[in-house]
């Protein structure tokens, strides 16, 4: 983990200063010291301030009958429980800084848990993502991938970390909203820098999206209404195919600036814009559908296994090294087509559900409302 941490700083700093600007970064950076300080909030340390953690006693901790014969001090309050219908505040700094690193482990229902990040004191969130989905592992606890990519890292058996840096200039807020019918509880560490933000550095997005069935020859809607401007730099996509046969055909488009019928950019297929090829190797063995997973750097895909009558499939791209910059707005949509007889495409009725992940200089539009909680639900 260390060396996907290291070598994500190396490579993500660029995103986090203003767009007019380069800064370079890299080992060779590692040892200059910087006017930054670094601190760190979890269930041990609420507010990350300096010299408060672990200071939980007996009284209150939440592993308090754990610890019982060790006292304070002794990983007293490591995991925080949030009830039915209720929303509890993760972490919030005040001021100037950015977050470096977030490692989480929840428990319960991934798609009922919302993530919430406010930026700089606004009303809107800024990324509103089911817990899973903005982890990259959208299908549920028990049947998370591993991942070894610089933007996300998931490790055994639900080591979920974000990589992606998120800077603010007036101070943020983190938020967990718990839509399930039973009590949620939470693992996490927040890591963040309190250093000086220049004004015009954008700030982090994500938005979540999910239709399922998607109507017949209707185009999915990764993200629209984007407007500002900024860097798009990354999607996850979680594909439940509602029928057999090869799902993954469709070509995304993305819809920059003054664009309305055509796109300046298309892509050719599904899994050619997740740099896969030919059905991720996709095949029989058995009377079964084999894929080859993989996990790179900057792309990704997996299946689920043994999801029932569905088959189940994540897929990430992260845009690093080759973010899509528009100017003054931005739309993303995705087409669900298979095959069917004489060489013919099959538009699909398929359950899609995306997070379009971006940097925009603020303020931003407001997102459309979550899709009601029936919508969120993954049937088993």
């Amino acid at each position: 983990m260390k060396a996907c941490h290291l070598f994500l700083s190396m490579i993500l700093l660029t995103c986090c200063v203003p767009l007019v600007q380069a800064q370079p970064a890299g080992m060779d950076s590692l040892f200059q010291l910087k006017d930054a300080q670094t601190r760190s909030i979890s269930p041990e340390n609420f507010t990350g301030e300096k010299g408060k953690g672990g200071m939980a006693t007996l009284e209150t901790g939440s592993a308090a009958k754990a610890a019982r014969e060790l006292g304070q001090g002794w990983k007293v309050n490591p995991y925080v429980h949030i009830e039915p219908g209720a929303t509890f505040t993760l972490g919030q700094i005040d001021g100037a800084g950015i977050i470096t690193h977030i490692w989480m482990t929840p428990v319960g229902d991934y798609r009922l848990m919302i993530l919430r990040f406010y930026w700089n004191g606004e009303e809107a969130p800024s990324v509103e993502v089911p817990v899973g989905d903005f982890f990259a592992s959208g299908w549920g606890m028990g049947k998370e991938p591993r991942i070894s990519s610089l933007a996300m890292c998931v490790n055994p058996r639900s080591g979920l970390n974000s990589y992606w840096q998120m800077p603010f200039q007036k101070g943020c807020r983190v938020t967990m909203e718990n839509l399930g019918a039973e009590r949620a509880t939470v693992y996490y560490q927040i890591s963040y820098s309190l250093e000086a933000v220049p004004e015009a550095t954008p700030c982090f997005h994500a938005q979540f999206r999910r239709v399922n069935p998607l109507p017949s020859k209707d185009v999915y809607t990764i993200v629209d209404g984007i407007q500002g401007r900024g860097n798009y730099v990354g999607t996850y996509l979680a594909h439940g195919a509602n029928s057999p046969g090869w799902w993954g055909e469709g070509e995304i488009k993305f819809y920059l600036d003054d664009d309305k019928e055509f796109p300046t950019i298309c892509g050719t297929g599904e899994e050619d814009y997740f740099c896969g090829s030919y059905g991720y190797a996709e095949r029989k063995k058995g009377g079964k559908d084999v894929y080859e997973n993989f996990s790179s750097p900057y792309t990704g895909f997996y299946r689920v296994p043994d999801a029932g009558d569905q088959r189940r499939f994540g897929q990430y791209r992260w845009h690093i090294t080759d973010p899509i910059r528009f100017e003054k707005e931005l739309r993303v949509t995705i087409q669900s087509l298979g095959w069917q007889s004489e060489g013919r495409y099959l538009p699909l009725q398929d359950d899609l559900a995306s997070v379009a992940y971006w940097y925009q200089v603020e303020p931003h539009k407001a997102f459309p409302a979550l899709p009601a909680k029936e919508k969120l639900i993954i049937t088993e």
